[in-house]
């Protein structure tokens, strides 16, 4: 790698729209949602990206990013059942990817993104024992089409929001609350479809392919620089009997090859199937699992009232590449607000400027130390729709006025492309990837 990876990311359902378009299928974001999204509002025209995507690439390039990750939509693939491949819905993905690498936009593809077919929800979904056999198929879909542009591989996003989110807790969809042994199956479908789609991807990339999955970082930051306090915290962000919903519980398996005491319903052959070497670990942060010990009066959070404590991006970066010794890609990184465009035509997001510049700070001080940090994803690009929350989150570097479609450049782009300009990475060959900094 010859370039830092500075980035954003989207998915899929959250700016596609075009739902049932040129052969789509629905997802059980289009099909389940009905009494569960904040508003009554629904995914079916989003930020139109379907029809958009030039103009949005386009924006990326003035923006400067050199990278964008996004997520392919399965039922776009295969509208009805893993038989017959949707070409058009294909063809979109295609030329996506066309259009980013002729702009200079290196492509960073997640393979799923939360948004399950109905079809394959109605046959049981990541409960059908079949399921690491149909990911694994459409996953060689997509390999085929795109890999001889496509380098870097995302499996899962997030497995800790649409298992414990979709089955537990029940506030994403499918929106079931299901008990410990269901949750126990799914989360053995799921990491089995991660070992299948690795050994696909290893071995029919037409590119030397850079493989990872994208948990959440699930961290307990240290309240202190006690040498206790870190040891206290770095325990505790890997203990996987917190549950499904921590970071532990998916990458020990998948990351380490590890079972652990809680977790008896893998195997060692299940291990087998599942463990494979990564090339990346990807983790999504935007506050610390104990953000509360560390409140204060009128600190500063977003509009989903999530605190603001940048140097959870350096304590993540540390824990986790010292866990699995790997190079560390932060995948999502973003702050929500209720922005508006201003008298003067602009956007002015002071609070989003102000959590981009900070905690790409602490993004330098993890590689300062040595942490082989290879690129920082601000989530979003655009203004989405934001899962059961609708449209009022804004998370955005992009305004998007959902009556018109029109996008406005907020004052955060551009302060993130000057952030961009500013910093250069020197590369080191021992691991190839960027560690010293200098900042013009």
């Amino acid at each position: 790698m010859k370039e830092f990876l500075w980035g954003t990311a989207t998915a899929a359902t959250q700016i596609e729209g075009a739902y049932n378009e040129d052969g789509k299928g629905l997802t059980i974001w289009d099909g389940l949602t009905e009494g569960h999204i904040r508003y009554n509002e629904n995914c079916r025209v989003a930020c139109d990206h379907y029809h958009r995507y030039k103009e949005d690439v386009a924006l990326m390039k003035e923006i400067g990013v050199n990278s964008y990750r996004f997520s392919v939509s399965w039922a776009r693939i295969y509208p009805s059942g893993m038989d017959k491949i949707n070409e058009r819905g294909l063809k979109f993905y295609i030329d996506l990817v066309d259009e980013l690498v002729k702009n200079g936009i290196e492509p960073l593809v997640t393979l799923y993104h939360w948004d399950m077919p109905i079809w394959l929800y109605d046959i049981g979904g990541f409960l059908n024992s079949k399921f690491p056999e149909y990911f694994e198929a459409y996953t060689k879909t997509l390999i085929n089409a795109l890999s001889d542009k496509v380098r870097y591989w995302i499996t899962f996003n997030e497995p800790q929001c649409f298992v414990s989110g979709g089955y537990e807790t029940g506030w994403l969809a499918p929106f079931h609350k299901e008990s410990k042994c269901v949750i126990e199956r799914i989360t053995r479908n799921v990491m089995l479809a991660h070992g299948r789609a690795v050994d696909c991807i290893r071995k029919y990339a037409k590119t030397s392919a850079r493989i990872g999955f994208a948990p959440t970082a699930s961290l307990i930051m240290p309240k202190n620089n006690s040498e206790k306090e870190i040891k206290n915290a770095y325990d505790r962000t890997f203990d996987p009997s917190l549950g499904v919903g921590m970071g532990a519980w998916w990458s020990e398996p998948i990351v380490a090859g590890r079972i652990p005491e809680n977790m008896k319903f893998l195997s060692e052959e299940d291990i087998k199937a599942i463990f494979r070497p990564l090339d990346f670990y990807a983790f999504n942060i935007y506050r610390p699992e104990n953000a509360r010990d560390f409140y204060y009066p009128g600190m500063t959070r977003s509009a989903l009232g999530w605190e603001v404590l940048p140097e959870c991006v350096y304590w993540a970066s540390r824990f986790y590449h010292e866990r699995y010794n790997l190079p560390i890609l932060v995948s999502e990184n973003g702050f929500a607000d209720n922005d508006v465009v201003s008298s003067d035509g602009k956007v002015h997001d002071t609070h989003r400027s102000y959590y981009i510049e900070k905690h790409i700070e602490q993004v330098k001080m993890a590689i300062s130390e040595g942490i082989p940090v290879i690129g920082y994803q601000y989530w979003s690009l655009i203004d989405n729709f934001e899962w059961a929350m609708g449209y009022e989150p804004r998370f955005g570097l992009i305004y998007v006025d959902y009556r018109t479609q029109k996008r406005t450049l907020k004052d955060s782009a551009y302060l993130y492309k000057r952030l961009i300009g500013q910093i250069k990475y020197s590369e080191r060959a021992s691991v190839n990837v960027q560690k010293g900094v200098e900042v013009d």
